[in-house]
């Protein structure tokens, strides 16, 4: 049976099934005790193994089979979720991520059978037996305590009747072997209390100070909310006695009873506590607490079927040109000389179809960015364990789109700079706590719209950049001299990073040093007609500002003339035209300015830097159109305006790729071949 005509087809559903895959993993790290995460997880095991063997690629089949069986038997109870256990299936999803890149490139999975990964899967399922020994032939049985009563209420004492899972299980287990106890309490407060959740983060602070607590009951979510009635149980590890906790709970006001009882190991795993005492209409209630929950979860991560059709990125760009040339011939109609009205009213009409036609398409092309912010908080759990900092990863804006082209190519740039910020930006925990900081370090991720374009938003709360310290390294290395360093704005400084080969750091580690992380990004974004700008604060952090535009292919731009050549500036480049006297050009430093409204702005004789041959010509004034890239201001000379129009990029080809001050060409409706402005270039 010939399988490569189903290629395209595994290769797309793999990446999605990996994507699916490495966001379950990251959550169930969070919370190990949510069987829903395995059920998942267990699922995309099973689809990849048939999709693969279906396929032909054995040593994909074996691993995905391999997983499968750990998966199962985790599900069935018999295996615990540990920190190992975790780094053992991220390893999986890398393994299988490689054999999609090599069958993406070479159509074969290559030769690596990842052999060590499948050892250690082999190894946690031959050491279920006696690894998790202590988890299969132990219980947790109680050794009742006698409980004082604060008034005469008598309660239940709700956390005989909590299920254990095995991580608690666990947790009780080697506590016990390091000489500390397990308490289960259940705390009543008085039905007259107003503000119950703050009275519960009083007991909470208290807990916190005696020992660490492994479950509540409700979620510490919910009692923070307010979703509970009077009591609450908690189960806690702790070194202190039990009158200790009766001393501390007992001082605290509203609290009307407090019921205690001291939790040991041994014998063989219940998976409730006292089953006798539990009573039915209880154990109903958190039963059906449970069943929401899982319920409320699928729905969450249900599906919709059949409402997406996928589409070849090349049949895309096949329509786009074909409704780019329907712009042309709508540009020329309006050129032809005829005031023939019913000829105007159909050049109307067509303009209306293609505008609409345009949208259209330019919708189906538009991607939310969520598909590259997805793969970040993997990169940051990593970077936090290789760097040992505290840190974690704060997104919004994930449902912002962008076109399909600018969404493949902003991932590297997007990882070289969290990277960035993680080394770089963020302090190790010694270096936080003597700034008076919180250990944990945060990396925020924010994307948003912002007229015609996408801005993106990479910031840390970290140290902020050392200007001084980046203008020293640069005098050190050469890069600039005493003279050009006394002369440069902090701003000038802090582009230097942006340069090939410079870095701030000594020492090359796999994580930096090399001096390419920031020259490409910078490169890419321009490639793509954006531009990238930075903000900082020594000792406060650092924000990097990207911004690029919607969509590559058909845009906005105003016509002018130079000489007797037309030009396209993209209008959201342009941010007004001024007529500007000659007698007002002033000159700082040999250049050539205006003070507009108050700002310097420096000006560019555009034939000169395009090389455009023209007559000279006395003139009292001169066109100016003010351009902006990021916070820089410019103004371009032209020598008349055209109008604005509605143009389709075209690429200039291989030869003339490097013209760095030209982004492409567009054709007019005449015909004739006008060249498009690279603002950020020329700026």
């Amino acid at each position: 049976m010939d399988v490569s005509q189903y290629l395209e087809m595994f290769i797309e559903e793999s990446k999605e099934h990996l994507q699916s895959l490495n966001v379950t993993l990251l959550e169930m790290e969070n919370t190990p005790d949510n069987k829903e995460y395995i059920n998942q997880i267990f699922r995309v095991a099973h689809t990849l193994k048939g999709m693969a063997a279906t396929m032909g690629f054995k040593k994909m089949t074996k691993l995905t089979h391999d997983m499968e069986n750990v998966l199962s038997e985790i599900r069935n109870g018999e295996i615990a979720v540990s920190a190992e256990l975790l780094d053992v299936l991220f390893q999986c999803l890398d393994a299988l991520e490689s054999y999609i890149d090599l069958i993406v490139n070479t159509a074969s999975e290559g030769d690596e059978d990842n052999k060590p990964i499948i050892d250690r899967l082999d190894a946690i399922l031959e050491s279920k037996g006696k690894g998790s020994k202590a988890t299969k032939d132990t219980k947790v049985v109680v050794k009742q305590v006698e409980t004082p009563v604060i008034g005469d209420l008598k309660t239940e004492r709700k956390h005989l009747m909590l299920p254990f899972n095995d991580y608690e299980k666990n947790a009780i287990i080697k506590s016990k072997e390091e000489g500390y106890i397990t308490y289960g309490i259940t705390i009543v407060i008085a039905e007259t209390c107003v503000l119950k959740s703050a009275r519960a983060f009083i007991i909470f602070r208290t807990f916190e100070r005696l020992g660490q607590i492994i479950k509540s009951y409700p979620s510490v979510q919910d009692i923070e909310d307010e979703k509970f009635e009077s009591d609450f149980s908690v189960f806690i590890i702790s070194k202190d006695a039990e009158a200790t906790f009766m001393k501390e709970l007992g001082s605290i006001s509203e609290v009307e009873e407090i019921l205690i009882d001291e939790m040991n190991v041994e014998g063989e795993v219940k998976d409730f506590v006292n089953k006798e005492d539990i009573k039915e209409e209880i154990n109903s209630d958190i039963q059906k607490v449970q069943d929401e929950k899982t319920k409320a979860k699928q729905q969450v991560i249900k599906p919709k079927a059949n409402r997406t059709v996928r589409v070849d990125i090349e049949r895309l760009d096949n329509l786009m040109n074909l409704v780019s040339e329907l712009i042309i011939v709508k540009n020329g109609l309006e050129t032809v000389e005829n005031n023939n009205q019913n000829m105007n009213e159909q050049i109307e009409y067509l303009e209306r179809i293609t505008t609409n036609l345009h949208d259209a398409v330019m919708k189906v092309r538009m991607v939310p960015i969520e598909r590259v912010f997805n793969r970040f908080p993997r990169l940051i759990r990593d970077l936090s364990r290789k760097l040992n900092k505290n840190m974690e990863l704060h997104m919004s804006g994930e449902e912002t789109e962008l076109d399909r082209t600018v969404i493949d190519e902003i991932g590297d740039p997007l990882v070289h700079l969290i990277r960035n910020s993680g080394d770089h930006g963020l302090e190790t925990p010694k270096e936080r706590q003597k700034s008076n900081k919180p250990e944990m370090g945060k990396v925020y991720l924010d994307a948003y719209q912002d007229g015609n374009n996408v801005v993106i938003e990479v910031r840390d709360d970290g140290r902020g950049i050392d200007i001084q310290g980046v203008k020293k390294k640069a005098l050190n290395k050469g890069t600039i001299t005493k003279n050009q360093a006394d002369a440069m704005t902090d701003k000038d400084i802090i582009d230097l990073l942006f340069r090939p080969s410079f870095s701030t750091v000594d020492k090359i580690s796999d994580v930096s040093g090399r001096g390419v992380g920031l020259d490409v990004v910078k490169t890419k974004i321009e490639a793509l007609g954006g531009d990238i700008e930075v903000k900082t604060e020594l000792g406060k952090g650092s924000t990097f500002i990207i911004r690029l535009p919607l969509t590559l292919a058909i845009i906005q731009a105003l016509m002018v003339n130079i000489a007797d050549e037309k030009y396209a500036i993209p209008l959201n480049t342009i941010q007004n035209i001024e007529d500007v006297k000659i007698a007002d050009i002033k000159y700082i430093q040999n250049q050539e300015v205006i003070n507009l409204r108050g700002h310097v702005i420096p000006i560019v004789h555009l034939d000169g830097m395009l090389g455009v041959i023209k007559e000279e010509e006395d003139k009292e004034s001169i066109t100016v159109v003010i351009v902006n890239k990021g916070d820089k201001k410019a103004g371009f000379i032209v020598d008349g305006l055209i109008g604005q129009q509605e143009i389709v990029i075209k690429t200039l080809g291989k030869f003339l790729i490097n013209s760095r001050l030209i982004a492409g060409a567009t054709i007019l409706g005449d015909g004739e071949v006008a060249l498009i402005l690279d603002v950020n270039s020329l700026v």
